[in-house]
């Protein structure tokens, strides 16, 4: 929702509304960041002032929330001006140690393309507090130049990134005769999968590509028919799962290595939207838009046509319950 107020220098009132209740508020210094241009914003810290006149501008649905990091992405339902971006960045003050202030910017899809801003729009330096650890089973692992590894059991997967006792990411590894003997037992493997998709950030990653499945001379006494229903079983049994095909060892190894390193710069700890630290919002979100379905993992979006919402009090029950400016 934007309002407009009385404010030479910032005149728009920014709400992105979950229902009736303001998520996030903001004011901005124009309706729409024009072309070639971002605009800069304010988080707003309380309530408006008594006697302030806002006036409703414009009322718009969200169609798809997508958040990396600082950077928070919308999709808005009308057909002009419905792309826009958000940027939420955590500085500290040159002059007072240990104290850091927050920069917002607007931008649009257009001013992204035509200027390259000078700021850094997604990744941050990893924890160091992170580490692999390979489980105690693997006899011949992965290599992970440049990052802490250590060996120890882990409840899924073959490879874990982890914080203390907090697995952040889980990596089941398949080499193509592993996947092959593995569907002489599908009851027990979906057992396995389904653990492994209990994770946000998971994935199964074969050291082979879809096609070698196909291939009659590499599937041994399976039918290549018969490997294509067994990987498509598993995808719609576990509609979750991230399935990752990869052409060898390496390129899979490499994979696995990039994912974890995605997770550990994005999946924590930003400055976003809820504010310093990713927290804040209604009932302590931490940032994150939910409604009937969890945390959005990093590189997907999340969008309300796929899973309709109804915020109590809304008056578009059933429909796009979020609301947003343009």
């Amino acid at each position: 929702m934007l309002e407009r107020c009385d404010n030479d220098r910032f005149p728009y009132r920014l709400q992105v509304l979950r229902g009736d209740t303001p998520w996030i508020t903001l004011r901005t210094q124009d309706r729409w960041p024009a072309a070639g241009r971002n605009i800069f914003c304010l988080r707003e810290q309380g309530p408006p002032e008594p006697g302030e006149v806002l006036g409703e501008v414009e009322r718009v649905d969200i169609l798809a929330v997508h958040e990396r990091g600082p950077r928070m992405s919308v999709v808005l339902d009308r057909k002009r001006y419905k792309r826009c971006d958000f940027l939420f960045l955590t500085k500290p003050y040159k002059r007072r140690p240990g104290q850091s202030y927050e920069q917002i910017f607007w931008l649009t899809q257009r001013s992204i393309q035509q200027r390259r801003p000078a700021f850094k729009l997604v990744g941050r330096r990893g924890n160091s507090a992170s580490l692999i650890r390979i489980d105690s089973n693997e006899r011949y692992p992965w290599r992970f130049p440049g990052a802490a590894t250590e060996r120890g059991p882990l409840p899924a997967g073959d490879y874990a990134l982890v914080d203390g006792e907090d697995i952040l990411a889980v990596v089941e590894r398949k080499t193509l005769d592993n996947l092959l003997a593995d569907f002489g037992a599908m009851p027990v493997l979906h057992q396995t999968l389904a653990e492994l998709a209990s994770y946000t950030h998971h994935a199964l990653v074969i050291e082979a590509p879809y096609a070698d499945f196909l291939n009659s001379k590499k599937v041994h006494h399976y039918t290549a028919s018969f490997c294509a229903r067994a990987i498509a079983e598993i995808q719609v049994v576990h509609p979750s799962l991230r399935v990752v095909f990869c052409e060898n060892r390496k390129v899979a190894n490499e994979w696995t290595r990039h994912f974890f390193s995605a997770v550990s710069n994005l999946g924590r700890g930003a400055s976003g939207p809820g504010g310093e630290g990713g927290t804040g919002g209604p009932e302590g979100q931490q940032g994150k838009i939910q409604a009937k379905c969890d945390y959005v993992p990093w590189g997907q979006s999340w969008s309300v046509r796929e899973a309709p919402i109804e915020w109590p009090g809304s008056s578009t029950s059933g429909k796009q319950a979020d609301s947003i400016c343009g």
